[in-house]
């Protein structure tokens, strides 16, 4: 109620001093050292009115206008992950959640202060002209990104399905810049996908399951269930989940991903914040249905980010899987949505993931048990293969030629199982 009722002081004191010209402090009551609120408000009301006063293009200083610039400066400069939203870019991240949009397929963030690629989301216009992940986008249609906010970006990437738009791309692992003319179009991403049993040739006479997991948005859990339903009927013994290239999404959902492979009530992920509000432990559902331990081999890669870093770490932690790929991406911070009342919403930073073994992941990444790097050459056949339908025999040659981590995995369940048959107790049967 306190907090409330300042909040309200607040905006009556910037009507007033913004719509009558009110004065409330002396020029020394608003000096830098002067951190209170009322003081600071004061000093940003007072720019708010001289800017709609004097400013020579009226056209640009409505009180909307110019309110929108300053929460959307103001949250740009605390992180790249935060960000104001107008109520389009709202609905659109909405809309990501579900699993439809129209642009391109890109997941970008800021590291390093550049814009760069998390993943090329597959079928995608992006992942079938070539672009790949950690490509630093240096100018999207000609204007330069370099000093460009993260949700400006999206909002050129994004759009009206079918219009065309350039990307200059500069790959860190070659120094090539090279243009991409892409075209946006509406975005179904189905979250699994792959589903199979793999080849004979390549698992020998064991039963190993492949499913990969593109994003986790709402159906995903729902759908690994089936997946895996699928694959234990047809006597499946163990499993290789590929989370490469899986930019993460929602917390809940990857909860719920790791329920599919932990026992229920398992802590796998906490989040520690400023206030004690953003200090969380997430476990698994009490309720839910537990399936049989069988090996399980996870796949990362540097586009590995947010939610599949945590399904990662908590598999790594526990000791349920082995990871096998390369370090991911680092993005492990809590970011909280609050909708305003005219239909806009902050997107603020409020805490950073930790595994259960308290390992930050934000910066950090996860590291990988078995390190498998790819060439360049390698990931794009395999984006381009992903982006076709590939006859199983051209399949099982595409992985045994381009895809190194695959077969460690399956090498390494292999391992496990012949140690378990080894291992597993000798019955001596009594002759009649």
């Amino acid at each position: 109620m306190k907090r409330r009722l300042l909040f309200s002081t607040f905006a009556c004191l910037i009507l007033f001093n913004v719509l009558l010209g009110v004065r409330f402090y002396t020029a020394h009551a608003a000096s830098a050292e002067d951190d209170s609120g009322y003081s600071q408000i004061a000093v940003f009301a007072k720019a708010v009115q001289l800017l709609r006063q004097d400013y020579v293009d009226g056209a640009k200083t409505s009180y909307h206008d110019l309110i929108y610039a300053a929460m959307k400066g103001m949250l740009a400069s605390l992180d790249p992950h935060s960000q104001f939203m107008d109520p389009n870019d709202f609905k659109e991240m909405q809309d990501d959640t579900r699993s439809r949009f129209n642009g391109l397929g890109i997941e970008v963030a800021v590291k390093g202060g550049l814009l760069t690629v998390i993943t090329p989301m597959e079928d995608t216009p992006a992942a079938k002209a070539g672009i790949l992940s950690g490509d630093q986008i240096l100018r999207i249609n000609g204007n330069s990104t370099e000093k460009m906010d993260l949700q400006d970006a999206v909002n050129f990437l994004r759009g009206t399905s079918g219009q065309k738009v350039t990307l200059t791309i500069l790959r860190p692992s070659t120094k090539e810049i090279k243009d991409f003319a892409l075209e946006r179009t509406e975005i179904k991403v189905q979250s699994v996908k792959g589903m199979k049993l793999l080849d004979a040739e390549l698992v020998g006479p064991f039963k190993i399951g492949y499913i990969r997991i593109i994003q986790f948005n709402e159906p995903t859990a729902e759908e690994l269930a089936k997946a895996l339903d699928e694959l234990q009927k047809q006597g499946m013994q163990a499993l290789v989940l590929d989370l490469r290239n899986n930019p993460g999404g929602l917390l809940n959902v990857a909860v719920d991903v790791c329920a599919q492979f932990l026992p229920p009530g398992t802590k796998v992920v906490s989040t520690q914040g400023r206030v004690t509000s953003q200090q969380h432990d997430y476990s698994t559902a009490t309720t839910t249905r537990e399936r049989p331990h069988f090996p399980l081999a996870v796949l990362v890669n540097e586009g590995s980010a947010s939610g599949s870093e945590i399904v990662a770490g908590a598999m790594k932690d526990l000791k349920r899987a082995v990871l096998v790929g390369e370090t991911t991406f680092g993005k492990g911070s809590v970011q909280n949505v609050v909708q305003l009342p005219d239909g806009s919403a902050l997107r603020f930073t409020t805490a950073k993931y930790y595994t259960p073994s308290k390992q930050v992941i934000h910066g950090a990444g996860v590291v990988p048990n078995i390190r498998v790097p790819m060439t360049a050459e390698q990931e794009r056949a395999l984006f381009a293969a992903r982006n076709d339908n590939l006859k199983p025999e051209e399949e099982k040659n595409l992985i045994k030629t381009k895809d190194p981590q695959l077969l460690r995995a399956i090498d390494a369940l292999k391992g496990v199982m012949i140690y378990a048959q080894e291992t597993s107790p000798k019955v001596d049967r009594v002759k009649k």
